[in-house]
Protein backbone atom coordinates (compact mmCIF):
# COMPACT_ATOMS: atom_id res chain seq x y z
CA UNK A 1 0.00 0.00 0.00
CA UNK A 2 1.69 3.75 -0.40
CA UNK A 3 2.16 5.77 2.18
CA UNK A 4 -0.64 8.16 2.99
CA UNK A 5 0.53 11.87 2.32
CA UNK A 6 -1.99 12.90 5.26
CA UNK A 7 -2.41 11.25 8.58
CA UNK A 8 -5.40 11.58 10.94
CA UNK A 9 -5.50 11.00 14.78
CA UNK A 10 -8.22 11.53 17.27
CA UNK A 11 -7.63 11.66 21.20
CA UNK A 12 -9.59 13.45 23.67
CA UNK A 13 -11.46 15.85 21.39
CA UNK A 14 -8.68 16.73 19.51
CA UNK A 15 -7.91 15.69 15.93
CA UNK A 16 -4.31 15.92 15.01
CA UNK A 17 -3.93 15.91 10.80
CA UNK A 18 -0.51 14.92 9.74
CA UNK A 19 1.40 16.39 6.78
CA UNK A 20 3.27 13.27 5.53
CA UNK A 21 5.82 13.58 2.48
CA UNK A 22 8.68 14.39 4.81
CA UNK A 23 10.87 12.95 1.25
CA UNK A 24 9.82 16.38 0.05
CA UNK A 25 9.29 18.37 3.16
CA UNK A 26 5.65 17.57 3.03
CA UNK A 27 5.38 19.83 -0.19
CA UNK A 28 1.37 20.27 -1.21
CA UNK A 29 0.44 18.28 -4.08
CA UNK A 30 -2.82 17.79 -5.35
CA UNK A 31 -3.72 14.74 -3.66
CA UNK A 32 -2.49 16.36 -0.20
CA UNK A 33 -4.59 19.36 -0.52
CA UNK A 34 -7.69 17.50 -1.44
CA UNK A 35 -6.83 14.97 1.50
CA UNK A 36 -6.87 18.07 3.94
CA UNK A 37 -10.29 19.50 2.40
CA UNK A 38 -11.76 15.54 2.81
CA UNK A 39 -10.91 15.27 6.64
CA UNK A 40 -11.57 18.74 7.68
CA UNK A 41 -15.06 18.07 6.05
CA UNK A 42 -14.99 14.88 8.17
CA UNK A 43 -14.07 16.91 11.26
CA UNK A 44 -16.77 20.01 10.64
CA UNK A 45 -19.13 17.00 10.68
CA UNK A 46 -17.92 15.15 13.73
CA UNK A 47 -18.78 16.63 17.08
CA UNK A 48 -16.95 14.14 19.24
CA UNK A 49 -13.60 16.77 17.78
CA UNK A 50 -13.55 20.74 19.17
CA UNK A 51 -10.19 21.48 18.01
CA UNK A 52 -7.58 20.66 14.85
CA UNK A 53 -4.02 20.51 15.39
CA UNK A 54 -2.39 20.54 11.75
CA UNK A 55 1.50 19.61 11.82
CA UNK A 56 4.11 17.52 9.64
CA UNK A 57 6.19 14.43 9.84
CA UNK A 58 9.83 14.59 10.18
CA UNK A 59 12.45 17.21 11.33
CA UNK A 60 13.23 18.65 8.61
CA UNK A 61 9.84 20.71 7.59
CA UNK A 62 6.44 22.22 8.14
CA UNK A 63 5.39 22.06 4.44
CA UNK A 64 8.11 23.22 1.68
CA UNK A 65 4.83 25.13 0.18
CA UNK A 66 3.23 23.52 -3.32
CA UNK A 67 4.30 20.95 -5.25
CA UNK A 68 6.09 22.49 -8.29
CA UNK A 69 5.99 18.89 -10.16
CA UNK A 70 2.31 19.15 -9.98
CA UNK A 71 2.08 22.74 -10.79
CA UNK A 72 4.98 22.27 -13.90
CA UNK A 73 2.50 18.97 -14.89
CA UNK A 74 -0.56 22.00 -14.61
CA UNK A 75 0.94 25.04 -16.73
CA UNK A 76 1.79 22.78 -19.51
CA UNK A 77 -1.89 21.81 -19.89
CA UNK A 78 -2.50 25.67 -20.20
CA UNK A 79 -3.31 28.53 -17.76
CA UNK A 80 -7.03 28.10 -17.35
CA UNK A 81 -5.96 24.37 -16.32
CA UNK A 82 -3.55 25.54 -13.85
CA UNK A 83 -5.65 27.86 -12.54
CA UNK A 84 -8.41 25.37 -11.91
CA UNK A 85 -5.73 22.57 -10.46
CA UNK A 86 -3.31 24.63 -8.68
CA UNK A 87 -4.35 28.43 -7.90
CA UNK A 88 -8.14 27.98 -7.28
CA UNK A 89 -7.41 24.49 -5.32
CA UNK A 90 -4.76 26.20 -3.09
CA UNK A 91 -7.16 28.99 -2.11
CA UNK A 92 -9.82 26.81 -1.39
CA UNK A 93 -7.91 24.82 0.86
CA UNK A 94 -6.57 28.31 2.80
CA UNK A 95 -10.36 29.74 2.96
CA UNK A 96 -11.49 26.51 4.65
CA UNK A 97 -8.66 26.64 6.73
CA UNK A 98 -9.94 30.13 7.97
CA UNK A 99 -13.08 30.04 7.76
CA UNK A 100 -13.41 26.09 9.90
CA UNK A 101 -15.88 26.65 12.29
CA UNK A 102 -13.81 24.84 15.17
CA UNK A 103 -10.56 26.07 16.00
CA UNK A 104 -7.25 25.25 13.76
CA UNK A 105 -4.09 24.99 15.65
CA UNK A 106 -1.00 24.93 13.03
CA UNK A 107 2.29 23.18 15.11
CA UNK A 108 4.79 24.21 12.53
CA UNK A 109 7.80 21.44 13.40
CA UNK A 110 10.30 22.99 10.71
CA UNK A 111 10.22 25.32 7.43
CA UNK A 112 6.95 26.63 6.68
CA UNK A 113 7.89 27.88 2.71
CA UNK A 114 5.02 29.31 0.17
CA UNK A 115 1.58 27.38 0.65
CA UNK A 116 3.27 26.07 4.32
CA UNK A 117 3.01 30.00 5.45
CA UNK A 118 -0.23 30.22 3.44
CA UNK A 119 -1.50 27.78 5.54
CA UNK A 120 0.13 29.36 8.59
CA UNK A 121 -1.22 32.89 7.71
CA UNK A 122 -5.03 31.33 7.31
CA UNK A 123 -4.84 29.09 10.36
CA UNK A 124 -6.48 30.97 13.38
CA UNK A 125 -3.39 29.54 16.09
CA UNK A 126 -0.08 29.26 15.35
CA UNK A 127 3.16 27.44 17.35
CA UNK A 128 6.16 27.17 15.80
CA UNK A 129 9.49 25.30 17.22
CA UNK A 130 12.61 27.42 17.73
CA UNK A 131 14.29 25.95 14.56
CA UNK A 132 11.01 26.99 12.41
CA UNK A 133 11.53 29.61 9.24
CA UNK A 134 8.93 30.98 7.22
CA UNK A 135 9.29 32.24 3.58
CA UNK A 136 7.60 33.62 0.69
CA UNK A 137 10.11 31.91 -2.45
CA UNK A 138 7.14 31.84 -4.96
CA UNK A 139 9.04 34.94 -6.77
CA UNK A 140 11.92 33.34 -7.55
CA UNK A 141 9.82 30.51 -9.90
CA UNK A 142 8.23 34.26 -11.25
CA UNK A 143 5.03 34.45 -10.24
CA UNK A 144 3.05 35.88 -6.97
CA UNK A 145 2.30 33.72 -3.59
CA UNK A 146 -0.80 32.17 -5.14
CA UNK A 147 -2.99 30.64 -1.96
CA UNK A 148 -3.87 33.86 -0.69
CA UNK A 149 -0.17 35.02 0.55
CA UNK A 150 -0.30 38.25 -0.94
CA UNK A 151 -3.58 39.19 0.99
CA UNK A 152 -3.32 37.47 4.34
CA UNK A 153 0.21 37.92 5.16
CA UNK A 154 -0.27 41.84 5.13
CA UNK A 155 -3.21 41.69 6.94
CA UNK A 156 -0.94 40.16 9.52
CA UNK A 157 1.95 41.68 9.60
CA UNK A 158 1.85 45.09 7.98
CA UNK A 159 2.17 45.83 4.27
CA UNK A 160 5.99 46.72 4.34
CA UNK A 161 6.94 43.82 6.39
CA UNK A 162 5.10 41.49 4.29
CA UNK A 163 6.36 42.88 0.75
CA UNK A 164 9.47 42.57 2.27
CA UNK A 165 9.10 38.64 2.25
CA UNK A 166 7.22 38.43 -0.85
CA UNK A 167 9.50 40.14 -3.35
CA UNK A 168 12.97 39.05 -1.71
CA UNK A 169 12.31 35.51 -1.10
CA UNK A 170 14.75 35.62 2.35
CA UNK A 171 13.24 33.30 5.51
CA UNK A 172 12.70 34.72 8.31
CA UNK A 173 13.30 32.95 11.50
CA UNK A 174 10.70 31.71 14.38
CA UNK A 175 11.31 34.62 17.04
CA UNK A 176 10.88 37.18 13.91
CA UNK A 177 7.74 35.90 12.82
CA UNK A 178 6.74 35.80 16.38
CA UNK A 179 7.55 39.80 16.57
CA UNK A 180 5.18 40.22 13.49
CA UNK A 181 2.50 38.08 15.13
CA UNK A 182 2.09 35.40 12.16
CA UNK A 183 2.59 32.90 15.49
CA UNK A 184 1.15 32.72 18.83
CA UNK A 185 4.21 31.28 20.41
CA UNK A 186 7.71 29.76 19.92
CA UNK A 187 9.00 27.03 21.97
CA UNK A 188 11.69 24.22 21.86
CA UNK A 189 10.99 21.80 19.12
CA UNK A 190 10.25 18.70 21.96
CA UNK A 191 7.85 20.48 23.25
CA UNK A 192 5.79 21.87 20.43
CA UNK A 193 2.90 19.27 20.14
CA UNK A 194 2.35 19.13 23.71
CA UNK A 195 1.89 23.14 23.60
CA UNK A 196 -0.27 22.90 21.05
CA UNK A 197 -2.28 20.39 22.59
CA UNK A 198 -2.61 21.95 25.72
CA UNK A 199 -3.56 25.30 24.22
CA UNK A 200 -5.96 22.77 22.26
CA UNK A 201 -6.84 21.62 26.00
CA UNK A 202 -7.78 25.10 26.82
CA UNK A 203 -9.96 26.00 24.16
CA UNK A 204 -11.56 22.37 23.96
CA UNK A 205 -12.88 23.54 28.25
CA UNK A 206 -15.12 26.32 26.35
CA UNK A 207 -18.34 26.27 25.02
CA UNK A 208 -18.11 25.09 21.63
CA UNK A 209 -21.23 27.62 20.51
CA UNK A 210 -19.31 30.67 21.99
CA UNK A 211 -15.83 29.60 20.23
CA UNK A 212 -17.55 28.96 17.18
CA UNK A 213 -18.76 32.66 17.21
CA UNK A 214 -15.63 33.83 18.05
CA UNK A 215 -13.95 32.32 15.28
CA UNK A 216 -16.45 33.88 13.31
CA UNK A 217 -16.38 37.62 14.24
CA UNK A 218 -13.26 37.95 14.37
CA UNK A 219 -12.58 36.43 10.34
CA UNK A 220 -15.19 38.00 8.55
CA UNK A 221 -15.29 41.27 10.94
CA UNK A 222 -10.86 41.71 9.81
CA UNK A 223 -12.53 42.12 6.21
CA UNK A 224 -15.33 44.64 6.22
CA UNK A 225 -15.30 48.42 7.86
CA UNK A 226 -15.88 48.82 12.11
CA UNK A 227 -19.52 49.40 11.72
CA UNK A 228 -19.79 45.88 9.72
CA UNK A 229 -17.99 44.23 11.41
CA UNK A 230 -19.72 45.15 14.58
CA UNK A 231 -22.58 43.97 13.36
CA UNK A 232 -21.25 40.77 12.37
CA UNK A 233 -20.24 40.65 16.83
CA UNK A 234 -23.94 41.47 17.34
CA UNK A 235 -25.48 39.08 14.92
CA UNK A 236 -22.82 36.36 16.74
CA UNK A 237 -24.02 37.31 20.27
CA UNK A 238 -27.52 37.25 18.83
CA UNK A 239 -26.91 33.31 17.85
CA UNK A 240 -26.06 32.38 21.03
CA UNK A 241 -27.71 34.26 23.55
CA UNK A 242 -30.58 32.05 24.05
CA UNK A 243 -28.39 28.68 24.14
CA UNK A 244 -28.25 26.78 27.52
CA UNK A 245 -24.26 27.74 27.29
CA UNK A 246 -25.18 31.35 27.90
CA UNK A 247 -27.31 30.34 30.64
CA UNK A 248 -24.33 27.74 32.29
CA UNK A 249 -21.73 30.61 31.70
CA UNK A 250 -23.69 33.74 33.41
CA UNK A 251 -25.40 31.11 36.01
CA UNK A 252 -21.62 29.69 36.91
CA UNK A 253 -20.26 33.43 37.07
CA UNK A 254 -22.84 34.63 39.69
CA UNK A 255 -23.01 31.29 41.52
CA UNK A 256 -19.00 31.48 42.04
CA UNK A 257 -18.50 28.35 40.47
CA UNK A 258 -16.20 26.47 37.82
CA UNK A 259 -18.74 27.00 34.21
CA UNK A 260 -19.44 23.12 32.80
CA UNK A 261 -20.23 23.19 28.93
CA UNK A 262 -20.46 19.54 28.25
CA UNK A 263 -16.69 18.74 28.08
CA UNK A 264 -16.30 15.46 26.34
Amino acid sequence: MPTRTLLRENADGISTLTLNRPERLNALDHATIDAIMQELDRIEADESIAVVVLTGTGDRAFSAGADIFGLAQSLENGVEVAMREFVRRGQALTGRIEAFPKPIIVAVNGLAYGGGCEITEAAPLAIASEDATFAKPEIDLGFPPPFGGTQRLPRLIGRKRALAMILTAEPISAQEALAMGLVNRVVPKDRLLDEAYQLAAAIRRKSRLAVTACLASVTRGLNVGIHEGLAIEASQFARVASTQDVAEGVGAFLEKRQASFGDI
